[in-house]
C-alpha cells in the first residue's frame, strides 16, 4: 500500500479505500494485498480529463442550441 501511494503520489488511505471500494483491481496473499503497476498505472490513466478548448466548447453549445 505505502509504495502504491508513493507512486500515484496520494495517501495511502486513499490507497486502501480504493481497494476497500474494489475500484482497482489486487491480489490478496493471506493478510497482504498486492496492486500491480499496470493496474495502477490503468487506474490513474482513467481518470485523465482532456482540457477544453475554445472549438470544442462552441460546438458543445452549437449541439444544446
Amino acid at each position: 500500500m505505502e509504495q502504491a501511494a508513493a507512486r500515484i503520489n496520494m495517501s495511502e488511505r486513499y490507497v486502501r479505500r480504493l481497494v476497500a471500494e474494489r475500484r482497482i483491481p489486487f491480489h490478496k496473499l493471506g493478510r497482504s494485498v498486492r496492486i500491480k503497476a499496470v493496474d495502477l498505472a490503468a487506474h490513474v490513466e482513467s481518470g485523465r480529463v482532456e482540457p477544453l478548448t475554445a472549438s470544442g466548447v462552441w460546438r458543445d453549445l452549437q449541439r444544446v442550441a
